[in-house]
C-alpha cells in the first residue's frame, strides 16, 4: 500500500500525518507528530523570521523526516501558511529548509489555504450550510458556503500567536487583553460585506487546534464517554462558561489536564477571536470539525474529482473506508446495508421511526462485523467499540453512540440501563426502543446473508392481523438465510408486538 507525509508547518505548530492509501480514493492516517515551533512569534515587529525560531522549525522537520524514512515513504507533501506567507525573509527560509532537511515547502496563498480548509470539512461534515471559521496562529480563516458550494472566504491576517503579541505583556490581564482583541476583530468583521448577507440557517463550524482544544474542555466538564471531537456541537453558553474560565486563569501557574502550556497561553486570544464571531453574528452554538487543511490535501491527492465537486455521500464513504481498513467482506457489507434499508422501509407502519434513524441502521449495518479483527467471540462488542471510536463522518454523535449501541446488542439484546446512564449526554430512556427494534432488524438482514452470496435480492413485507409475512425475491436457494433469520422470531415478537413468518 502506497503511504505518504503530509507536513504543515503553521505560524504556532508543525504537523506531520502518516497516510496510507486503501485504494478507490480512500485513505487512513496511520501515525502523526506535531510539535510547537511558534514560527510566527515576534514576527509583527519587523515582519522576519526569526534565527531562533527557524532553528526549532529545522530540528523539527528533521525528526519529521526520520518518521516518514522510517516508513519508507518516497512522497510528502509540505506546505506552509500564514508565517511564511508573510515573512520577509521566506526566501532565504525556503533554501535553508531544503539544505538541512531536503523538504521542499511549499508556500500556500490565501485562496489555496481557504480552500484546502473547506474541502477538508466539505468532505466530513453533512452540514448543508456553514461558516467555517479556522483560527491559525498567525490568520484566521473565514469561509462561507451553502448547498456546498463555496461561496465566499476572507482571510484575517492574524491569528492567535500574532494577537497574543500584540495585545498581550505590560501586566495586562487576560480580561483586559481579550477585551482588546475583542473590539479590534469586531472592527474587521463589520468591513467584510458578505458576511452581512449569509443565510440565517447558517451553522457556525470551528475549525483548527483552538477549536479542538475547546471542546476537549466542554467534554471534560461534561464528563462526555466519547473522546472523538469531529462534529460536537457546543452551546454558546457552553463557549461562553469556557472563556470565562480562561479570562480568570493565571495560565502560569496552572495547567489545564489535556492541554500544552504552549496552547493554553494562546487560548485566550483564540476565544477572543471565536466570541466575536458569535456577538457579531448571534450564533447559538457552535460544530466542531477536528478535519481541515490537511485532510483537503489528502483528498486532493487521493480524491481528485473533489476538487470539482465535494463527496456527495460522506457517510458512506466514510464507512467504505473503514469497511477497507478493516479487511471485511465489502459485498457482504454492503448486502446487509441493502437489506437493512428494505427492512427498516417495509416495516416502517410498524415501528414509526423517522428517516434520521435510517443513518443509525445504516452504521451498523456496515459495520456490524468488523469487530470480528479483533477477535470473533463477542465480536460485536468489539464492533461497538470500533465504532465509538472511529471518528464517522457525516453523522452526529449522538447517532454514533446508538449505532453502537444497536450493534452491540443486536444478536443477544442484552442492553442494560446502566449502558442508558453512561451515555446519557446523547440519549434517553425513550432510545431504548430505537435500539432494540433497529437490532432486530439488522440481526434478520445479517442472517438473510448468512452464506454471503447476495441469495436474497428484494424483502416485501406483508403487515396481516397479528402477524408479519416477509416475502423474499431469490437469485439461488436461501434454506440456510431464512432457517438463520427465523431465529430471531421470538425477539421480533417481543419488540414489534408481532409473530414473524419468512418465505
Amino acid at each position: 500500500m502506497e503511504k505518504i507525509g503530509i507536513i504543515d508547518l503553521g505560524s504556532n505548530t508543525a504537523r506531520l500525518v502518516i497516510v496510507e492509501m486503501l485504494g478507490d480514493g480512500h485513505f487512513v492516517v496511520i501515525d502523526q507528530i506535531k510539535e510547537s515551533v511558534r514560527l510566527g512569534k515576534d514576527m509583527e515587529r519587523d515582519g522576519f523570521l526569526k534565527p531562533q525560531r527557524i532553528a526549532e522549525t529545522i530540528k523539527t522537520l528533521k525528526m519529521f523526516r526520520k518518521l516518514c524514512d522510517a516508513y519508507e515513504i518516497e512522497r510528502i507533501i509540505a506546505v506552509a501558511t500564514a508565517a511564511v506567507r508573510r515573512a520577509k525573509n521566506q526566501r532565504s527560509f525556503l533554501d535553508e529548509i531544503v539544505a538541512n532537511t531536503g523538504i521542499k515547502l511549499k508556500v500556500l496563498s490565501a485562496e489555496e489555504e481557504a480552500t484546502y480548509v473547506y474541502r477538508g470539512v466539505i468532505n466530513t461534515m453533512d452540514v448543508p450550510k456553514g461558516l467555517i471559521v479556522e483560527i491559525g496562529g498567525g490568520s484566521t480563516k473565514v469561509i462561507y458556503y451553502n448547498r456546498r458550494n463555496l461561496l465566499n472566504y476572507e482571510t484575517l491576517p492574524f491569528g492567535a500567536v500574532t494577537l497574543t503579541d500584540l495585545f498581550g505583556g505590560d501586566g495586562m490581564s487576560h480580561e483586559e487583553q481579550t477585551k482588546k482583541i475583542e473590539e479590534f476583530i469586531l472592527e474587521q468583521l463589520e468591513r467584510i460585506e458578505w458576511l452581512k448577507t449569509i443565510d440565517p440557517e447558517t451553522q457556525l463550524i470551528g475549525c483548527g487546534g483552538s477549536f479542538r482544544n475547546l471542546c476537549k474542555i466542554v467534554k471534560m466538564k461534561k464528563k462526555c464517554p466519547l473522546s472523538i471531537l469531529h462534529n460536537y456541537n457546543i452551546s454558546t453558553e457552553e463557549f461562553e462558561d469556557v472563556y470565562s474560565m480562561f479570562k480568570g486563569l493565571n495560565l502560569e501557574n496552572k495547567r489545564i489536564k489535556g492541554i500544552s502550556m504552549q496552547r493554553a497561553e494562546l487560548l485566550p486570544s483564540a476565544f477572543a477571536i471565536a466570541h466575536s464571531f458569535i456577538k457579531h453574528l448571534n450564533f447559538e452554538k457552535m460544530v466542531i470539525s477536528a478535519c481541515g487543511l490537511r485532510e483537503g490535501i489528502m483528498f486532493n491527492y487521493t480524491v481528485p474529482l473533489t476538487s470539482e465537486k465535494p463527496i456527495s455521500d460522506v457517510l458512506t464513504y466514510s464507512l467504505q473506508t473503514l469497511v477497507k481498513y478493516h479487511g471485511c467482506n465489502e459485498k457482504h457489507s454492503e448486502q446487509v446495508a441493502n437489506l437493512s434499508v428494505q427492512l427498516f422501509k417495509q416495516l416502517r407502519v410498524l415501528h414509526k421511526f423517522p428517516r434520521q434513524c435510517l443513518k443509525i441502521l445504516k452504521v451498523a449495518a456496515y459495520l456490524h462485523n468488523v469487530g470480528t479483527t479483533i477477535k470473533y467471540y463477542d465480536y460485536q462488542k468489539h464492533t461497538g467499540y470500533i465504532i465509538l471510536n472511529s471518528s464517522l463522518y457525516g453523522i452526529s454523535q449522538r447517532d454514533i453512540v446508538l449505532a453502537a449501541l444497536v450493534v452491540s446488542n443486536y444478536k443477544n439484546d442484552d442492553f442494560t440501563l446502566a449502558e442508558l446512564a453512561k451515555y446519557r449526554e446523547f440519549i434517553a430512556e425513550e432510545d431504548v426502543e430505537i435500539i432494540r427494534k433497529l437490532g432486530v432488524i439488522l440481526r434478520i438482514a445479517v442472517s438473510l446473508d448468512r452464506s454471503l452470496s447476495s441469495c436474497v435480492q428484494t424483502i416485501n413485507c406483508d403487515v396481516l392481523g397479528d402477524s408479519v409475512i416477509m416475502k423474499t425475491e431469490l437469485e439461488s436457494d436461501a434454506s440456510l438465510e431464512i432457517k438463520d433469520a427465523l431465529s430471531a422470531q421470538q425477539d421480533f415478537r417481543r419488540v414489534f408486538k408481532k409473530n414473524l413468518e419468512i418465505l
